[in-house]
């Protein structure tokens, strides 16, 4: 955590301007709500996104992430996000316009049940990006990524993402969009900020890394 800190402080300046990144307040009331979503009604509602991630919340599609697993708040998070303007996807932004704040702790509470995407098997080491997630890089001021995703990948119960078995596409892609500022729905900016310090074939590489990790 000490390495996040540092690292924001010394870019604090890129941050005194940024607006609001999200309406997502994560008080007792709305904890609460995703930790009591209801699975019954959150599978139903799953039914319309199969298409995209999967029967399972497995996509099979490499441009859609896979759900199945993920930490329910960040899920409750990009739904809200999405419905609010902070992240945008024609398609996403339409379908979360039309969920209430209970339908999506549903849909969060029913994709976190589930198992989590299994591991890809790669055909090559993936030195550089274990550097990064185990150790980061101290000369650029990179904290390590297990830091805030976990030593395996399945994220903090707050609101940072799973990353282990995601399709590393959608992880390359994400990570892109926030180098280039087409995404900015991170609180504090810690992903835009982190992902600058970046080369692409960094973020190609440790989105190999997280799709093989299980």
């Amino acid at each position: 955590m000490k390495h996040i800190i540092l690292f924001i402080s010394l870019l604090a300046p890129v941050l005194a301007n940024a607006g609001p990144s999200t309406e997502v307040a994560w008080t007792p009331e709305t904890l609460n709500l995703v930790k009591k979503g209801d699975l019954a009604k959150g599978k139903k509602l799953a039914e319309s996104c199969a298409g995209c991630h999967g029967e399972n919340g497995v996509s099979a599609l490499s441009e859609y992430p896979s759900l199945a697993g993920q930490v329910a708040n960040y899920t409750y998070k990009q739904l809200m996000d999405y419905a609010k303007g902070h992240r945008v996807n024609t398609l996403m932004t339409s379908i979360a316009g039309g969920l209430s704040e209970q339908d999506a702790a549903d849909l969060a509470a029913w994709f976190s049940s589930l198992t989590p995407p299994p591991a890809k098997q790669g055909d090559k080491e993936l030195a550089k990006a274990q550097q990064l997630v185990e150790a980061g890089d101290g000369k650029r001021i990179i904290p390590p990524c297990f830091t805030c995703h976990g030593g395996n990948g399945r994220g903090e119960k707050m609101d940072v993402p799973a990353l282990a078995g995601q399709q590393a596409d959608y992880t390359a892609n994400t990570l892109l969009a926030y180098k280039k500022g087409e995404r900015h729905n991170d609180i504090y900016s810690r992903m835009r900020l982190i992902v600058q310090q970046l080369s692409h074939d960094e973020i190609k590489e440790l989105a190999q890394y997280y799709q093989q990790m299980h």
